[in-house]
């Protein structure tokens, strides 16, 4: 298992008594397309994370792989303008919640950020998301990240 995936499975276990099922594909899950492809379900069963910065702040947005974030959606739940929300750094990503873009999970960030849920994705009872690496990937219930990442379910989908 890659170390970072090993990372992430090892820091769920011990920081939310969560056994995480993790599956790595060599050819990447590094879009929501490719992880759909490699597991074998719809794009929607994506939980894709996306990091935010809001107004200088960082905030994940897991969304459902079909759809796109709406940055005034998420401007207008934080009661900013949509000008200081765009995706977050690359860099920023890594330094702060600690796993870089592609491999984000929605769980085990390393700085305490807001977690916004796509009410897309609570229509399914299984979803995939990213496992700490861009190549690895897995199953839960979008009721158990909700509850994990103590989320707060909203319309983000442009």
């Amino acid at each position: 298992m890659h170390p970072s995936a090993e990372q992430f499975v090892n820091r769920a276990r011990d920081q939310y008594g969560v056994e995480i099922d993790a599956h790595e594909f060599p050819e990447g899950t590094k879009t929501a397309a490719d992880a759909a492809d490699a597991v074998g379900c719809e794009l929607a069963q994506i939980a894709s994370s996306i990091v935010m910065s809001v107004d200088d702040d960082l905030v994940v947005v897991v969304t459902s792989g079909a759809n796109r974030v709406s940055e005034s959606k998420v401007a207008a739940h934080f009661d900013v303008p949509e000008e200081p929300v765009s995706m977050a750094d690359a860099g920023q990503v890594k330094e702060r919640i600690g796993w870089s873009i592609g491999g984000v999970p929605p769980i085990c960030h390393d700085a305490a950020v807001p977690v916004l849920f796509d009410e897309t994705l609570t229509k399914f009872d299984t979803v995939w998301a990213a496992a700490g690496t861009p190549e690895a990937v897995f199953p839960i219930t979008p009721s158990r990240i909700r509850e994990l990442s103590e989320a707060t379910v909203l319309d983000v989908a442009e």
